[in-house]
């Protein structure tokens, strides 16, 4: 009897390996409360997979709801909702084998046509999402035609060939789509739930997701809390109970929350990395990011629809002078949109980038003079920025460098997050800060912006050429230079200035472990970190 319970035991998951209260793996003492606090800047948007825009929602939705992979503290796809999967030899065919024992948070069983569901009601016209087009991305078979509207839902390229195995249908062949399914918006999401609920159904005692927790409280602008999910597949190696998310827009109230004790991870206040790393070395943290900051330019309306315009102020910014004297944390500048770090990028030799700083003024000045500019008739431009204290110190930089260089007059616009979202969206500015992460490490996660036809192209940048050669390297087997060719465009019409390339700059508490500071995306998962024991 003793055996037979042992063996019920370890095939539900409740079997210890290591004595109570010890780390299973590494046999570190664990804290008795496995509770970890962080902050946000904003109150995301959305926290529904398929309109998911922003980083914190990705953050948030990587805890409640389990894509087909998952990416390890290095970086590397592993499976997630998916034990294996494989493609025909062509790699326009891809199938994915899911768990067995996966469960939604209701006890039900997660399946092939939740996900044939989730990734239909992405491109659903309907739905209007703001990632409607990344299907179109990801290749998916006919995901353009249906997200316009031109074939029906059930046209899209993927299936359920039995509950358990889901296969996908690429126009084009792409060698790195696996590392595409980590994007929220493939998630599966529950369809009973959504059609019960509508647009109301991520509320806290309604949201049924597939991941390790589940969303038990959320005051808009203020808290959003997550528990262990007692159905999920993994549970009995999961550490940490309850993840608690503030919304604090203010670095220094963040910061000063994190050196009372409210906050385990906080972001390092801007100026401050240097003097924090001195003082509290194993808390203070910089790592690459896969991630550029950037301003995008609305080049239809005067005066940034003069390309001379544009390439002058971009060549008027001292980005050393940003990430040296105002971040000081380890950030690049940036020359090239892409990372230097993404996989398969070589930085292109841009002309700009060769040229010091001197000379960028010298030719900035230039510029600006051969588009009618002087002094007794200055540039006006302006610039949006959402709320952020970081932001704000950038872009008064910057528009010193404008004046005191060009003697541009410029506006100060900033705003809160969704509003902000909103307007650039709309087009209605002229300069309007952005940031962009790559969803999968490969350079077209970023190039593809820059598309006709993406959702993301705020800029609303048309160039035919560079639409072409989007089209090239998705099915080339060697797209490294045609990476290069667009960079060039871009460094031509600049449609975006590249300003750097982000670090991940963070204090986290020394008791807090697994945090992935290897994965150069730094896509955490809840699931994978806990506090030892003080």
């Amino acid at each position: 009897m003793s055996r037979i319970l042992l063996i019920l035991l370890f095939g539900l998951g409740l079997a210890q390996a290591s004595p109570p209260g010890v780390h299973p793996r590494t046999g570190e003492p664990l804290a008795a409360g496995q509770v970890f606090r962080y902050d946000i800047g904003a109150e995301p948007p959305s926290i529904d997979p398929q309109l998911i825009e922003d980083v914190t929602g990705s953050e948030i939705a990587n805890d409640l709801f389990e894509t087909l992979v998952l990416l390890d503290a290095n970086g590397n796809v592993i499976p997630g909702a998916a034990t294996h999967w494989e493609s025909n030899e062509t790699r326009d065919v891809y199938t994915f084998h899911l768990r067995k024992n996966a469960r939604w948070s209701n006890g039900e069983p997660v399946t092939a046509q939740d996900f044939v569901y989730a990734w239909r009601r992405s491109v659903d016209p309907k739905l209007a999402s703001p990632q409607a087009g990344y299907m179109a991305l990801m290749s998916v078979n006919n995901a353009d035609a249906v997200q316009r509207g031109k074939m029906p839902l059930d046209a899209l390229g993927v299936q359920a060939l039995d509950d358990f195995t889901l296969q996908v249908r690429l126009d084009t062949p792409l060698a790195y789509f696996p590392r595409m399914l980590i994007a929220a918006t493939t998630a599966p999401v529950n369809r009973k739930v959504i059609e019960q609920w509508g647009e109301q159904w991520t509320k806290p005692g309604r949201l049924v997701g597939n991941g390790a927790y589940n969303l038990t409280e959320h005051k808009l602008n203020e808290r959003m809390v997550r528990e262990r999910n007692p159905q999920y597949w993994d549970n009995a190696n999961t550490i940490i109970d309850k993840v608690v998310a503030l919304v604090i827009n203010d670095q220094s109230q963040a910061y000063n929350r994190y050196q009372a004790g409210e906050l385990d991870k906080t972001t390092v206040p801007t100026g401050l990395f240097k003097r924090l790393k001195k003082e509290r070395p194993d808390e203070t943290h910089s790592n690459p990011l896969l991630c550029s900051y950037y301003y995008n330019v609305n080049v239809e309306p005067a005066p940034l629809d003069n390309t001379a315009v544009r390439k002058a102020l971009a060549y008027a910014i001292d980005r050393n002078v940003i990430t040296d004297k105002i971040l000081q944390a380890g950030q690049i500048p940036a020359y090239s949109f892409t990372p230097g770090a993404t996989a398969d990028f070589n930085v292109p030799d841009i002309d700009f980038a060769r040229l010091t700083q001197p000379q960028r003024d010298q030719k900035a000045r230039q510029l600006l003079e051969s588009a009618g500019y002087s002094h007794n008739r200055p540039l006006e431009v302006s610039i949006l920025y959402n709320t952020n204290e970081g932001h704000k110190k950038i872009a008064i930089a910057i528009s010193q460098m404008w004046k005191h260089k060009l003697g541009a007059k410029v506006r100060l616009e900033n705003q809160e997050w969704k509003t902000f979202l909103n307007t650039r969206k709309q087009g209605d500015f002229e300069l309007a800060r952005a940031g962009w992460c790559g969803y999968y490490n490969e350079p077209s996660a970023f190039l593809n912006l820059l598309a006709s036809d993406s959702e993301y192209n705020d800029s609303n940048y048309q160039n035919p050429q560079v639409d072409a050669l989007l089209k090239r390297a998705r099915v080339s087997s060697q797209p490294a230079e045609i990476y290069q060719q667009i960079e060039q465009f871009i460094a031509r019409d600049f449609p975006i200035i590249p300003i750097y390339h982000y670090t991940s700059v963070i204090l986290l508490k020394p008791n807090i472990r697994g945090w992935p500071f290897n994965n150069i995306q730094n896509t955490w998962y809840s699931k994978d970190l806990y506090r030892v024991a003080e």
